[in-house]
């Protein structure tokens, strides 16, 4: 069964990393890298703020805490699995952009959990106040995770499991972070006589 799944996983990876061009691989390449996204990170922050004004302090704690658990069971996963990278893979034929081949195992994705976490955090927080939020945000983290099997540097099977991962993550943290804001020590609303 599980080698039939990393079949199944090759030839896909291998199929959708087989879509290149010069191109592209510039593009995928900036795409992968956090500085490139700074300006929609401050459209993100602007949006905090504009609704959740002083309360703001409390959500970047609880997004600085969100990003360090996901990172850390990434990496945890990352060395019990030792699953090794495509570009990693001895015999298999791998575009790689710019000889970078990342570190040497990939299951699971960083980018594709910080990402999706990220992305539901803020479906959570801000979804009511924008109907139609969740999906910039959802495209931002399917293209950052696609950018990662371009690169050679993910099988399909790896980006999937960090997006669940992500997924869980965001909405775990978004639910005790929207908890937290509502207590009465982090609200300045009077209450009411009676």
């Amino acid at each position: 069964m599980l080698q039939t799944f990393q079949n199944i996983d090759t030839s896909l990876f291998l199929f959708l990393n087989g879509f290149h061009n010069g191109f592209f691989d510039h593009v995928m390449i900036w795409i992968t890298r956090s500085m490139i996204w700074i300006p929609l990170y401050l459209v993100f922050l602007y949006l905090v703020i504009r609704h959740y004004k002083w309360q703001t302090l409390i959500i970047l704690v609880f997004t600085v805490l969100m990003i360090l658990v996901s990172d850390q069971l990434t990496n945890l996963v990352k060395e019990s699995v030792q699953r090794l990278r495509p570009s990693h893979e001895p015999g298999l034929m791998v575009h790689i952009v710019d000889a970078y081949k990342g570190g040497t195992y990939g299951f699971y994705s960083a980018h594709a959990s910080n990402n999706f976490a990220i992305a539901c955090f803020l479906i959570l927080l801000l979804g009511k106040y924008y109907h139609y939020f969740f999906i910039p945000v959802l495209i931002y983290a399917l293209i950052m995770s696609y950018s990662r099997i371009y690169l050679g540097l993910h099988y399909p099977g790896d980006t999937l499991a960090g997006m669940i991962a992500g997924i869980l993550i965001g909405l775990i943290m978004g639910k005790l972070c929207a908890w937290s804001l509502k207590q009465e020590y982090f609200s300045f609303q009077q209450k009411k006589p009676g």
